[in-house]
């Protein structure tokens, strides 16, 4: 049996020279009040989702921005909820309360001190990524990088500094969102498989190597 005693870290400059990969389905942008009920209906009616949030960044010290958008996605379709021109609807809260769809995201507990300051309410059926991925001997704590390690792929950064304020989407910042709510999912399902040997990747750290 390899020994428990080691970790997993990519270097920067090697998730830089990995290819990308980047989510492929259907992307379905939620920005106004009519749309929120169906698209809530579909959340509602799958047994696991991917979840992120997207904030228009903030130059100025502590005049941080609100949330923008919100990422739902499964495997095959992504809805992106246009938070700062509908808020944080009735029915999209009762998805992010509710304890039977499982939720898997990173960091979520800083996109919900950020959405507090819009409504109140009680997150439940969420995963924390940054603390699941450690049963795998996983140090790193970023998306890009635990993708990174588990899959041999990068996830694109360039999107993310633009503005999700913005009248119009581009397609780019759509494919970047949705990208970042299926690679949580992705991640989860794939090690919830069973289908990656930590003892067996080439991330180990230094001195750290596990024994047979």
């Amino acid at each position: 049996m390899p020994s428990s005693n080691f970790n997993l870290s990519i270097p920067k400059q090697t998730v830089a020279e990995l290819p990308v990969a980047a989510f492929s389905g259907d992307i379905e942008v939620i920005d106004t009040p009519e749309a929120v009920g169906p698209a809530v209906d579909w959340l509602m009616s799958q047994d696991i989702i991917g979840f992120d949030t997207e904030t228009k960044p903030s130059f100025r010290k502590g005049r941080p921005n609100k949330v923008a958008l919100m990422q739902l996605s499964s495997a095959e379709k992504c809805c992106l909820f246009r938070l700062n021109k509908i808020g944080l609807p009735d029915a999209l809260l009762r998805f992010i309360e509710c304890p039977t769809v499982k939720k898997i995201g990173l960091s979520i507990h800083d996109d919900f001190h950020v959405m507090h300051r819009s409504s109140e309410f009680t997150p439940a059926g969420f995963v924390e990524l940054q603390d699941y991925v450690k049963q795998w001997h996983i140090a790193d704590i970023s998306l890009q990088k635990i993708f990174g390690i588990v899959f041999g792929h990068k996830i694109s950064k360039g999107q993310r500094l633009t503005n999700w304020e913005a009248d119009t989407l581009t397609h780019a910042q759509q494919v970047y969102a949705a990208t970042d709510a299926w690679a949580c999912l992705r991640l989860y399902e794939h090690l919830q498989a069973g289908l990656f040997d930590p003892a067996a990747s080439p991330y180990v750290l230094p001195d750290e190597a596990p024994t047979k």
